[in-house]
C-alpha cells in the first residue's frame, strides 16, 4: 500500500517547467501514505531521448511496506526484459498464483513482491493484466516500447486515482493534494462540482471540487498516447459481471457458496508480512469479519471506538463479540474533548471533503499507534447484503410509483407544489415533492433519497444560475443508474439498490474517506466483503433470496457457518457515527461558527451568508429539518478550501 504519482510531458516540458522538481513535489505530498521509502525516476528507453516528438516521463512513489519488505520491492520498478516502469498502490492477493503462472511461461523474478508480479504480468499480457488481478489497486505503467501510459483502477474503486490534463502533459496521483503540489494545477473551484457536493455531500466521479482534476472510474483503465490521445475503457462493472452458477442454485447451495467465498476472501486478505488488525463496531459486518478471521485459524486483534457514558457507545457489544471469538481487543475511548483535540489534524488530512470520515481518522490513528499496519474493515456488507434502510424504502417507493408514473406531469407538479407549501422547508417535504416531479423510475428516485440539500436549498446557498447550469448537464447519478438499467432491464429492486449504493455513497464517500483517513496514518485498510468474486455472486442472485424479511442481513448471517452473538444479529442497523449533534452545540460550536461565518464560508463570495446562517441557526434551534450532517458538510468544505487555497 503506497502513494503513486506521475507526469508525462508529451513533447518534453515547456519553458519554466522542471520535471524533476515537479515529481519531487508530488511525491513529497504523499509522504504520509508511504513512510517506509520513496523513489522517483525518469523513464528513459536506451538509445532514446525526450523532445522532438518523444515524451519525457516521470514516475514517483511513496512506500508502505506490507509484502516483501526488502529493497528489491522498491518502486518505481523497472522491468528486467523490456523498457517498462511501474508505480503501484495496492495489494494483489493472488500474486503467488500469478507468479507461478508467469514462471511457467519462462519468467524469472528478483523479488517476492506483488509489485513485480503486476509488472511482469503486464509485459506478458498487456493491459488485460488487470483482468487477472484479484485485489485492490491503482497503478501507472509506462511502456517504453509503445510509448504509452497505462493507468488502471481496481474493480470496486477501493484505491483512488486522480488525473489532470494540460495541452501537452498528463499528471496522475493517488491524491488531489499531490496534483496541487505539482504547481501545474490551478487551484480553481469547479462550480458544477460544488453544486453536486451540496446535493450528495461528495462529488460524483469523475468530477472533483478542483476544476480539471478527474477521478478515474472504478473498474476502468486509461491508455494515453502521444498527441494527447486518451482512451478510457471499462474492464469490469458489478452490474455486468455475473456468476452463471448463482441463478440455478438452491437456497442451501447459495448459502454454502457464499460461506465458501467469505472464508476464501478472509484468508486472502490476511496475507501480509506485517501484523493485521480488525475494526470492530459490534455490528453484523465487523462481527462477521472477526468470525471469519478466527475460522482462518488466526487470533483476531480487534479495535473499537467507544463513547463511554453516552447512548452512542457500542463498546459493550463490541467487547462481547471480541470475547466470543477469543480476540485480543482494544477499546479506543473518545470524549468530546478528545475529538476537539484531534479535529484540526483530522480536517487537515482530508484530501477531498465529504460529510463523513472523522470516525475513520480516529480509529485508524489508534490502530497505527498500536503497531498495526494493516486493518480489515466490514465496509461493503450493507451494500451487498441489504443493510441500509434504502433497500426497504426503494421497494415501497417502487410500488407507490406505479400510481403516478402514468399521471400527467402537470398534476404531479401541482401536487409537488402543494407538498412544498404545506411542508415549508422540511427535508421530507422537499424529497416527497422531488419524487412526485420525477418520472417515478428507480434511477430517478434513488438519488433523491440520498440527497443532502434539496435543489431549493442549493439555490438559496449558491444562487439560481449555478444550480441551473449544473441541472442542464444532468444529474450524474441519475445518468449512471439509467445506464445500468438499460444494460440490465430485468434488474430487481434489491439488486438495483446494491448497485446504486455501491456506485454512489460507498464509492464516492465511504471508500474515499476510508482511504484518505487511514493513509493519513500510513495504515492499509482492506475490505474482504468487497472481494469481486463474492460481489459477482451475490449480485447475480434473485431478489427473493436476498431480502432480509425483518432479519438484518439474513443471507450474510446464515451463510457464515459460524453463529454470531444474538445481540449482534437481532439489533437494527446503526451507523458508526460520532455524537456530532450534541458536540456541535457544545465545544465544537466555536470551530463550526468560524468555518460558517464571515471569516469562513460566508465570506468567500460564493455562498449566500443569510442562507448559511439560516441553516446553522435552524440546527442550533433543534429544528428537525436541519440535522447535524448539513452544517457539518459546510464546515468540512470550508476547512478544505481554507487548507488547499482553492478558490472560485
Amino acid at each position: 500500500m503506497c502513494g503513486i504519482a506521475g507526469a508525462v510531458f508529451w513533447d518534453g516540458p515547456r519553458a519554466g517547467v522542471y520535471p524533476d522538481a515537479v515529481i519531487r513535489r508530488m511525491t513529497s505530498a504523499l509522504e504520509h501514505r508511504g513512510p517506509d521509502g520513496e523513489g522517483a525516476v525518469r523513464c528513459v528507453t536506451p538509445g532514446q531521448s525526450h523532445g522532438a516528438g518523444r515524451p519525457l516521463v516521470m514516475l514517483g512513489h511513496r512506500r508502505l511496506s506490507i509484502i516483501d519488505l526488502s529493497p528489491r520491492a522498491a518502486q518505481p520498478m523497472a522491468s528486467g526484459r523490456t523498457p517498462s516502469w511501474l508505480t503501484y498502490n495496492g495489494e494483489v492477493y493472488n500474486y503467488k498464483a500469478l507468479q507461478r503462472e508467469l514462471k511457467d511461461l519462462g519468467r524469472t523474478f528478483h523479488s517476492d513482491s506483488d509489485t513485480e508480479v503486476v509488472l511482469q504480468g503486464y509485459e506478458q499480457w498487456g493491459a488485460r493484466v488487470v483482468d487477472r488481478l484479484h485485489g485492490m489497486f491503482a497503478l501507472g505503467i509506462w511502456d517504453g516500447r509503445t510509448q504509452e501510459l497505462l493507468l488502471a483502477r481496481d474493480r470496486l474503486g477501493i484505491k483512488p486515482l486522480y488525473t489532470f490534463r494540460t495541452a501537452d502533459a498528463l499528471l496522475f496521483a493517488s491524491e488531489i493534494r499531490s496534483l496541487l503540489a505539482s504547481g501545474m494545477v490551478p487551484r480553481r473551484l469547479d462550480q458544477i462540482a460544488l453544486d453536486q457536493f451540496l446535493a450528495y455531500q461528495t462529488v460524483p466521479q469523475p468530477r472533483t471540487l478542483v476544476e480539471g482534476v478527474r477521478l478515474v472510474a472504478p473498474g476502468h483503465f486509461v491508455l494515453a498516447r502521444g498527441g494527447g490521445q486518451i482512451e478510457e475503457r471499462c474492464f469490469w462493472d458489478l452490474i455486468d459481471a455475473a456468476a452463471p452458477d448463482a441463478e440455478r442454485a438452491s437456497p442451501a447451495e447459495i448459502r454454502a457458496r457464499i460461506g465458501e467465498l467469505l472464508r476464501e476472501s478472509a484468508a486472502l486478505h490476511l496475507v501480509s508480512d506485517v501484523p493485521v488488525g480488525t475494526f470492530l463496531s459490534g455490528g453484523i459486518d465487523s462481527s462477521a469479519l472477526v468470525a471469519l478471521v478466527r475460522s482462518a485459524g488466526v487470533t483476531p486483534r480487534t479495535f473499537s471506538v467507544t463513547f463511554p457514558g453516552t447512548s452512542y457507545d457500542e463498546g459493550p457489544g463490541a467487547r462481547a463479540v471480541a470475547t466470543a471469538f477469543g480476540a485480543e481487543h482494544t477499546d479506543i475511548p473518545m470524549t468530546e474533548s478528545d475529538l476537539l483535540a484531534q479535529l484540526p489534524e483530522a480536517l487537515a488530512c482530508v484530501d477531498h471533503p465529504s460529510g463523513d470520515g472523522i470516525n475513520s481518522f480516529t480509529v485508524s490513528r489508534a490502530v497505527r499507534e498500536a503497531g498495526v499496519k494493516v486493518a480489515l474493515s466490514g465496509l461493503g456488507g450493507d451494500e451487498l447484503f441489504g443493510g441500509y434502510p434504502s433497500f426497504r424504502r426503494m421497494e415501497r417507493l417502487d410500488g407507490f410509483a406505479g400510481a403516478w408514473r402514468w399521471t400527467p406531469s402537470f398534476a404531479r407538479k401541482t401536487a409537488a407544489s402543494a407538498i412544498r407549501a404545506i411542508g415549508s422547508s422540511s427535508v421530507a417535504a422537499a424529497k416527497a415533492a422531488a419524487l412526485l416531479e420525477s418520472g417515478g423510475t428507480l434511477p430517478e428516485m434513488f438519488p433523491i433519497m440520498r440527497q443532502l440539500f434539496s435543489r431549493e436549498q442549493r439555490t438559496a446557498l449558491l444562487g439560481s444560475s449555478t444550480v441551473r447550469a449544473s441541472a442542464a448537464l444532468g444529474d450524474p447519478y441519475v445518468q449512471l443508474l439509467q445506464s445500468a438499467v438499460l444494460r440490465r432491464p430485468d434488474i430487481g429492486v434489491q439488486t438495483f439498490v446494491s448497485y446504486a449504493e455501491a456506485r454512489t455513497y460507498m464509492h464516492d464517500v465511504l471508500l474515499r474517506d476510508t482511504d484518505q483517513m487511514s493513509m493519513a496514518h500510513g495504515l492499509e485498510v482492506r475490505v474482504p466483503l468487497l472481494d469481486h468474486r463474492l460481489v459477482e455472486y451475490v449480485m447475480s442472485l434473485p431478489d427473493s433470496v436476498k431480502r432480509s424479511n425483518g432479519f438484518p442481513k439474513r443471507l450474510l448471517v446464515e451463510s457464515l457457518g459460524t453463529a454470531l452473538p444474538e445481540h449482534v444479529t437481532g439489533q437494527p442497523k446503526r451507523g458508526f457515527v460520532f455524537p456530532f449533534d450534541p458536540w456541535m452545540r457544545g465545544s465544537l460550536r466555536p470551530l463550526c461558527e468560524h468555518h460558517l461565518g464571515s471569516s469562513g464560508l460566508a465570506g468567500r463570495g460564493v455562498f449566500d451568508p443569510t442562507a448559511i446562517q439560516s441553516i446553522w441557526q435552524s440546527f442550533l434551534g433543534g429544528e428537525s429539518r436541519v440535522t447535524w450532517s448539513r452544517p457539518w458538510a459546510l464546515v468540512a468544505l470550508n476547512a478544505w478550501l481554507e487548507r488547499t487555497g482553492v478558490t472560485a
